[in-house]
């Protein structure tokens, strides 16, 4: 009688990046986590997937009265609903996926103790199903341009460049804070303040511009800002294509992604103990 090879699993120690080989043979679970994840959150809802739409929705007309009408702020020549539309679209998705990355591993502590799988499947499908509600929120936002006839510039070849970017530094910061989540919960609480500062980090409701020049380079090291100045740029047409922003904004996102897995495979030994 041939019996299966016995397969031994032990913790790695020392900074390592995740096996990617290994996250592919488990490709079939990782989608099944982000189909499971989409239909969990709008599953027993009225509105289904538009709640999707309704959270930069929201935002965007709190942020045209308070900011464009009763502040004032400068919108770069158009009009400050799609200004603020612009920025939103990828700015929910990194929030978002943060907060839900954030929680995937504690959600999940019942699961993890009881079998084996790439514990990096867990983070990582978080930050992928936030994206359907992106490409729909992507969707509202066409809508607006069409309604106020904004014609994208030729710059929205690089759109895909800027999203890139917004993935990198999503999923990154995500699995920093996944494993920093584990073994201290006050991240998971902590997640809704620190989101609501990083937004005002970035050119959410006021334009890149009126930040000095002097401060410019410390300023687009933060990969929002060269993400959401790159969506402006493609679509609202409101400045040059910044490419020193996106460079420098994309060499940051690609450190929090190295970071990001590091730091979780470093951490991955103690999750089944702390989780």
């Amino acid at each position: 009688m041939v019996t299966a090879p016995a397969v031994v699993i032990e913790p790695q120690a020392g900074w390592r990046l995740p096996d990617l080989r290994e996250l592919w043979r488990y490709r079939d679970l990782y989608a099944f986590l982000v189909m499971r994840n989409v239909r969990v959150r709008y599953s027993q809802s009225v509105l289904g997937v538009g709640w999707a739409i309704i959270q930069p929705l929201f935002s965007m007309i709190v942020f045209t009265v308070v900011f464009g009408r009763l502040a004032g702020i400068k919108s770069d020549g158009v009009p400050y609903a799609v200004f603020s539309l612009a920025a939103l679209v990828p700015w929910t998705f990194f929030a978002n996926s943060l907060t839900e990355a954030t929680d995937s591993m504690v959600s999940q502590a019942n699961l993890i103790g009881k079998i084996y799988f790439p514990r990096a499947i867990l983070p990582l499908a978080a930050v992928t199903s936030k994206g359907v509600d992106f490409l729909l929120a992507l969707g509202m936002l066409a809508a607006l341009l069409a309604w106020y006839r904004q014609v994208p510039t030729a710059a929205i070849v690089f759109l895909p460049l800027v999203v890139l970017i917004l993935m990198c530094a999503a999923t990154g910061t995500g699995m920093w804070l996944t494993a920093m989540a584990v073994r201290y919960r006050d991240v998971k609480y902590a997640m809704a303040i620190v989101v609501q500062l990083l937004m005002y980090f970035a050119p959410v409701v006021y334009p890149a511009s009126i930040v000095p020049a002097r401060y410019r380079t410390l300023y687009a090291l933060n990969p929002m800002v060269g993400v959401i100045e790159g969506f402006r740029s493609a679509l609202l047409g409101t400045h040059a294509f910044p490419w020193m922003d996106v460079a420098i904004g994309g060499t940051v996102a690609v450190l929090l992604l190295v970071w990001g897995m590091l730091y979780f495979s470093r951490a991955e030994r103690f999750f089944v103990d702390v989780a």
